[in-house]
């Protein structure tokens, strides 16, 4: 037979891998400001690009789709050329892929830092880097799918399974997402509303971590652990099973993130029970991997790259033994909106495509440089200092999480709360401090890795284009003895992904349609009206500052947050909310009946200096509010795009907005003056104390008309 000469494409694969290194530095140093924001006020900086809010989704975003994104392709681009013995399809796109994909990692911490953000967590980019992300996609399927095609191997390993499944689930859950209204160049509201949104930003945030951060990297441990081990997988058998039930399983447990919330029992209850069978593939993928290494324990020993994997893959175990133990109501009722999620989140994040991305690199970019790696002992220290970062991380952050739950359910002998809420953050702080220690040490370890690394590089010469050879394949592919159906399909990669779109489609299409179109799964409030323009204003400011990333707005149905907050939260409330602002963590306390609570000039002087109102308070500055104008000149875009959305405003309605909102304005200006505090009516804060002073408030008028009728 005879046998071709090409070369593989080193060069992306190394232009990938810097980015990797780059963007990994960057998201922990955001990542390590942060840590140090929430118990050090001043850390920011006041001012309204450095504050906790803004940065915060730079860090996530600069870890998932700059750090772990690169990594992804970096370990791609190489895997993908090797088990299809073949070039990348095309050097252009692949170069392409690698410059836009840069250059929105770039838009992406420029707009969030701007105040730019839609305020959907892990999906708060706004409309026009959401078209760029799609067309950058559509050129990586591109060029995966050309060079699945003209493959020379006729059989598809399961490292590509991964690859295809998280192609085209990543494609789905982005594009169903980001369905939106823009009413500027830069801003736009969320096409769907309160319980509806809040259980497509969840389908698609926690399936973000699994088909961002798992199934792809999945794929690479599939294919580095034995290359680095020089063993075959465990069980190829295994792989089948843990493919096919965890992308079918995974779509189904986005509502565990809402447990307890006015999202349909039914709907909870979904999510709940595929969120336990998901521990059996999860952990049949782990097992793999790891009795890939049977016999080889020797070389785990002696290779710092396999210290890295054994221990990615074990956090992997870990986090996905928590998931679903933490999907479980009893369990949730205690973890929810507190730092356990934190801990949770990050032994996955530091742990599993921290640990997996360093090995990656360590075993890289020696093979692409023709030279040994400069030094295996600074890779060793670099595993140890990492793991113990990982350990002083996650521990406070359990115990912080433990302390907030305990602290909040407690009462006294004569039936009030025992602590306020201010009270359950003071007294974690110490955790939190060890926390930042931990993510300080984390990024040392990093910084050596990169040390070492650019060691090497030094040391090499680097390989562009590396000589390969192999048989093309055959027009028609010979078939031995009996034949199993996952034979047929592992041979024909567009049916693979067919097949994988409808395996992942399903769940959703069976959560989200009678959600969206049985109206008793949301039943109305009368009293809810819409948001008058300056309370519209002060929300999408209140969204813009982040305000979202601390504080809830969601009362579950339990003793301590009905008598903490007031009456729980219903379904009804939230129909004009675009986006939902139920949030995930309460850094600061639930906002979901603070209208009215407090007198106009008690939220004026908060936003000041937090702490001349609740003393202890770890809450940022926000003095840029008393000096920004309301922009007024984007009111009508704003109720036109509402209306659009099924917002029940007048018709013509755009037209005499701002007339309604200069009226309140003044009206807020009044009752300050009565409280010697002298602002201009068209000030940002203005807007914000109305939004402020709206939030729950048409419930509670339902709640007053109800009692008058008994």
């Amino acid at each position: 037979m005879q046998v071709e000469k090409f070369y593989y494409d080193n060069k992306i694969v190394k232009m990938f891998a810097y980015a990797t290194m780059l963007w990994g530095i960057v998201g922990m140093l955001a990542g390590l400001l942060i840590a140090v924001q929430i118990y050090l006020p001043a850390a920011n900086f006041n001012l309204p690009f450095t504050t906790f809010g803004r940065v915060r989704p730079v860090h996530t975003n600069a870890v998932i789709f700059a750090f772990v994104g690169n990594g992804i392709f970096m370990g791609v681009y190489y895997s993908l050329q090797r088990l299809c013995k073949a070039r990348m399809f095309s050097d252009v796109l692949g170069r392409i892929h690698f410059w836009v994909w840069q250059l929105i990692i770039v838009a992406a911490a420029v707009t969030l830092l701007a105040g730019y953000t839609s305020g959907k967590e892990y999906a708060e980019l706004e409309w026009p880097i959401d078209i760029v992300i799609t067309l950058v996609w559509v050129v990586f399927g591109i060029n995966m799918f050309g060079t699945i095609i003209k493959r020379r191997e006729s059989h598809l390993y399961v490292a590509i399974w991964f690859f295809i499944a998280t192609w085209v689930t990543v494609a789905m859950l982005h594009i169903v997402n980001s369905f939106e209204i823009p009413f500027s160049w830069m801003k736009s509201y969320s096409f769907y509303a309160g319980v509806q949104d809040a259980l497509v930003q969840w389908w698609y945030g926690h399936n973000a971590v699994a088909f961002f951060l798992t199934t792809p990297y999945l794929g690479l441990m599939y294919y580095f652990i034995p290359k680095v081990a020089n063993r075959p997988v465990y069980s190829y058998r295994l792989s089948i099973v843990h493919f096919w039930a965890l992308i079918f399983l995974y779509i189904w447990a986005g509502p565990h993130h809402l447990l307890y919330t006015a999202l349909p029992d039914w709907a909870q209850s979904l999510g709940t029970v595929f969120s336990i069978m998901l521990i059996a593939p999860s952990w049949g993928g782990m097992l793999n991997g790891l009795f890939t290494l049977r016999g080889a324990w020797d070389k785990v020993r002696e290779e710092p790259v396999l210290k890295f994997m054994v221990v990615a893959v074990t956090c992997y175990g870990m986090a996905t033994f928590e998931g679903p133990m933490l999907s479980l109501k009893s369990v949730n009722a205690i973890s929810h909106f507190t730092d356990w999620t934190i801990a949770h989140v990050h032994v996955g994040a530091l742990g599993w495509n921290g640990f997996l991305t360093f090995g990656m690199l360590y075993w890289l970019i020696p093979k692409m440089f023709n030279t040994p790696l400069y030094s295996k002992k600074l890779a060793t220290n670099h595993f140890w200092i990492g793991t113990i970062g990982i350990v002083l991380y996650a521990i406070p952050m359990y115990w912080a999480g433990f302390t907030q739950a305990t602290m909040w359910k407690q009462f006294t002998e004569d039936g009030t709360l025992k602590f306020q809420f201010l009270e359950t953050v003071t007294h974690i702080i110490p955790m939190y401090i060890t926390r930042s220690i931990g993510g300080a040490i984390y990024l040392v370890g990093a910084l050596l890795m990169i040390y070492n690394l650019i060691k090497t590089i030094k040391a090499g010469s680097f390989i562009a284009d590396e000589a390969a050879e192999a048989a093309p394949l055959p027009k028609v592919i010979a078939t031995h003895g009996k034949q199993y159906w996952h034979r047929w399909i592992e041979a024909r990669p567009i049916q693979m992904l067919i097949v994988s779109l409808v395996m992942v489609a399903i769940g959703g299409l069976i959560e989200m349609l009678p959600t969206f179109l049985i109206k008793s799964n949301i039943p109305t409030i009368s009293s809810v009206k819409p948001y008058t323009p300056l309370e519209l204003q002060g929300r999408d400011i209140y969204i813009r500052e982040g305000c979202y990333l601390c504080h809830s707005q969601m009362i579950r149905p339990f003793r301590d947050e009905v008598a903490r907050y007031g009456e729980y939260s219903k379904a009804g409330e939230f129909v004009y909310d675009h986006p939902f602002q139920w949030g995930s963590k309460r850094t600061g306390p639930d906002l979901a009946r603070i209208g009215g609570k407090y007198p106009d000039s008690w939220h004026y002087n908060h936003m000041w200096d937090p702490r001349s109102m609740s003393p202890g308070s770890i809450m940022p500055n926000y003095t840029w509010l008393f000096d920004n104008k309301i922009d007024t000149a984007i009111t009508p875009a704003k109720i036109r795009a509402m209306q659009t959305l099924g917002v029940p405003y007048p018709e013509g309605y755009d037209k005499l907005a701002n007339a309604d909102l200069v009226t309140q304005a003044e009206s807020i200006k009044a009752n300050l003056k009565k409280d010697k505090l002298d602002t201009p009516a068209d000030r940002e804060i203005v807007a914000l104390i109305a939004y402020l002073q709206r939030v729950g408030i048409d419930i509670k008028g339902q709640q007053k008309t109800a009692a008058a009728l008994k």
